[in-house]
């Protein structure tokens, strides 16, 4: 590996070639377009202004975004609307179960928005919408996309109960920056709250990072090794790109080789499963992530 990643880097004067992505097209886009308004469903993909939107709706997936489209949390890198949420819609677990039978998907990724608004924040409409998927979709596998529950294992304890295949919690970025990128979230709650799923009964537990925020080599290096040393299976490492002018700038946009490196030194540490890549998000290709 290079003694020194952070210098293969491009600097931020417009992206990179290799950040170009397919526009929406085909059937399958529209199909899912279609459900996804006609069921009021609330997507990442579009909510998270995802680049790989276009190539997943295409092929018939998207990762469903539960607890409604605004967040109580104002993180730096995230697109999603920060404010008063909405109340609770307890039609959305069947919504949801509905849309995935529809759609014929095999494997379901459900995240949603931080709603420290709420007693539970959540997590009994996570333990429903899960059992009402199983329920419709019994042959579906499933990964839960979580907030962290403020580390409340009460919470945690909710999603295990329910067995999704896969349950991933994203500590998005290095201990030095996450004060910056990720407000009002802690680095070691994170790495606690993955530390707890694995230890009580996750099937798989995930996580992932962004690149291009001004983090050195050694702070991901740094990052990987507390993802495995609390027993992290799958991880994720994709480039940051900023959803507006309002959100924090791209220090630095990382060349594919490098992201190669770190996918090759993630599974010299012994993670399952490495998705390394520029375009690569927490549900690209999740499916592979449950092999």
């Amino acid at each position: 590996m290079s003694k020194d990643l952070a210098t293969h880097v491009q600097p931020p004067k417009g992206k990179p070639k290799w950040l170009r992505v397919k526009l929406p097209t085909g059937s399958k886009y529209t199909q899912l377009r279609s459900l996804v308004e006609k069921y009021e469903l609330n997507t990442i993909c579009t909510s998270g202004s995802c680049p790989n939107m276009g190539e997943c709706w295409g092929e018939g997936t998207a990762t469903f975004m539960i607890l409604g489209n605004i967040c109580t949390r104002s993180c730096g890198f995230c697109g999603v609307q920060t404010g008063r949420p909405h109340h609770v819609d307890w039609e959305e677990p069947e919504k949801v179960a509905r849309s995935i039978k529809i759609m014929g998907i095999k494997h379901a990724v459900i995240t949603s928005v931080d709603r420290d608004d709420l007693k539970d924040m959540g997590s009994i409409l996570w333990a429903e919408t899960i059992k009402a998927i199983r329920r419709m979709n019994p042959e579906t596998t499933l990964e839960t996309l979580i907030p962290d529950f403020q580390g409340i294992t009460d919470h945690l304890d909710r999603i295990i109960a329910v067995g999704p295949e896969v349950i991933s919690h994203n500590m998005e970025t290095v201990r030095r920056l996450t004060r910056e990128v990720r407000i009002q979230a802690k680095y070691d709650r994170s790495l606690a709250v993955l530390r707890y799923l694995s230890d009580y009964g996750a099937k798989r537990t995930k996580s992932g990072i962004m690149l291009g925020l001004g983090e050195k080599e050694s702070e991901v290096i740094e990052t990987l090794e507390d993802l495995r040393k609390n027993m992290v299976d799958v991880v994720t490492i994709g480039q940051y790109l900023q959803p507006s002018k309002k959100h924090l700038p791209v220090s630095e946009f990382i060349l594919p080789e490098t992201f190669e490196k770190y996918r090759e030194l993630g599974l010299e540490m012994g993670f399952r499963h490495v998705e390394s890549g520029a375009l690569v998000r927490s549900s690209y290709k999740a499916h592979k992530h449950i092999d």
